[in-house]
């Protein structure tokens, strides 16, 4: 994979699980990365010290990415660091709960839907511009196994916000390929050590996806930031629109 040196990524999402290994990898290949957060400041600052012990350039940023106007803010803080950026990693999301339809109300509808589609919508727009100065950047936006098979029991609303961006992915990659902006997708499915499945998932869950892995184990969250990593790279400059299902052979697009 090529040397991300000289590169500046912007992680969503980017102090914690998933999210904080993307960050580490990017990092670890040269990238300065700009690490957001919403309520983690602690782990977040304490990622910052690991990149830079690391010899790494890192710092962190907190917004809450589902209100517009903070998303202003936040790039507004951006562009006094960065005239443009080369990498928008959308890790941003979360299954919030689990509910029936019969049982949903509209609150928690829409929250699933802010968390998810919102905020990748307000920081995908405000970032454009800058990717577009980049002369060649790369999106890569989180998705999920969820979005590809519908989920398990109570995250049908989650499922058919990570559906969505994955049609959104292929659309704006038809959108910014003028541009020389690349967008894709990945799909991960059971990754330990990722906050989602450690605090919706039950272990008897677990033991049972695991068992029906073609590869026999669960992924890592460092599995994910690998694929991330590589779909950010200039070293596959000719992929666009395209979805990496990252879940040891469960499902096969």
């Amino acid at each position: 994979m090529n040397s991300l040196k000289g590169k500046r990524a912007l992680v969503t999402g980017g102090a914690s699980g998933i999210g904080a290994a993307i960050s580490r990898e990017l990092a670890s290949l040269g990238a300065e990365v700009a690490i957001h957060y919403h309520s983690s400041a602690q782990a977040a600052e304490q990622l910052v010290m690991e990149i830079q012990k690391n010899h790494g350039i890192a710092f962190a940023l907190q917004a809450d990415l589902t209100k517009e106007q903070e998303v202003k803010r936040f790039f507004e803080r951006i562009v006094e660091r960065w005239d443009n950026f080369h990498i928008l990693v959308n890790n941003a999301g979360d299954l919030v709960g689990r509910h029936s339809l019969e049982e949903m109300d509209t609150e928690f509808y829409r929250k699933v839907w802010q968390v998810n589609l919102d905020s990748l919508f307000f920081v995908t727009r405000e970032a454009i511009p800058l990717l577009k100065k980049a002369k060649g950047a790369s999106i890569v936006n989180l998705a999920s196994l969820a979005g590809r098979k519908g989920g398990h029991a109570g995250s049908i609303m989650y499922s058919a916000a990570k559906g969505a961006i994955l049609t959104l992915t292929r659309s704006l990659a038809t959108e910014l390929a003028p541009f020389g902006i690349r967008v894709n997708a990945v799909a991960p499915g059971l990754i330990l050590g990722s906050r989602f499945h450690d605090v919706y998932t039950t272990e008897e869950s677990k033991r049972q996806t695991i068992a029906t892995i073609p590869l026999g184990r669960a992924g890592t969250c460092e599995d994910v930031a690998r694929a991330v990593a590589f779909l950010a790279s200039e070293y596959n400059g000719f992929i666009t629109g395209a979805t990496l299902d990252i879940n040891g052979g469960v499902y096969m697009a």
